[in-house]
């Protein structure tokens, strides 16, 4: 067995960087943490983890092949784990930034069934905003 603890990384191959730090750093907060300019890869960071971009016309991003597609995309979400979920906060910072979300929901994740937001970064990548468990098993 191998004892997985957490995401550790996540890496979102990009066609429009300025648009996707825009979204990652401006709306959602991840701060940049390290930048390799020369290889085309910017990471930034996530709470205990890292979502890296990889802008598809430097070599990193060359070397992944042709750019992801709404109708064949690479991924289907990940889920950012936000606390605390105040979801009229979030919904209100969404909106300033014309951020359209989908209904809050309970939804299962690594520490149970707490409610999540599903909305879309400016590629189509559907990103989950969770917030913490309120029962470790399904709602009845």
């Amino acid at each position: 067995m191998i004892p997985i603890r957490r995401l550790d990384h996540l890496v979102l191959r990009v066609v429009d960087l300025t648009a996707m730090l825009h979204f990652y750093v401006d709306v959602l907060g991840c701060p940049v943490e390290r930048r390799e300019d020369t290889l085309g890869l910017i990471q930034l960071r996530a709470g205990e983890a890292l979502i890296d971009l990889v802008p598809l016309d430097r070599p990193l991003g060359r070397a992944g092949g042709p750019p992801p597609a709404v109708s064949g995309g690479n991924l289907d979400h990940f889920c950012l784990r936000v606390d605390p979920f105040d979801e009229a906060a979030i919904r209100a910072h969404l909106a300033s930034h014309g951020i359209a979300a989908g209904p809050t929901e309970q939804r299962y994740g690594a520490e149970g069934y707490g409610p999540s937001i599903y909305l879309h970064d400016p590629q189509g990548n559907t990103v989950e905003l969770k917030g913490p468990a309120q029962q470790a098993t399904a709602p009845r």
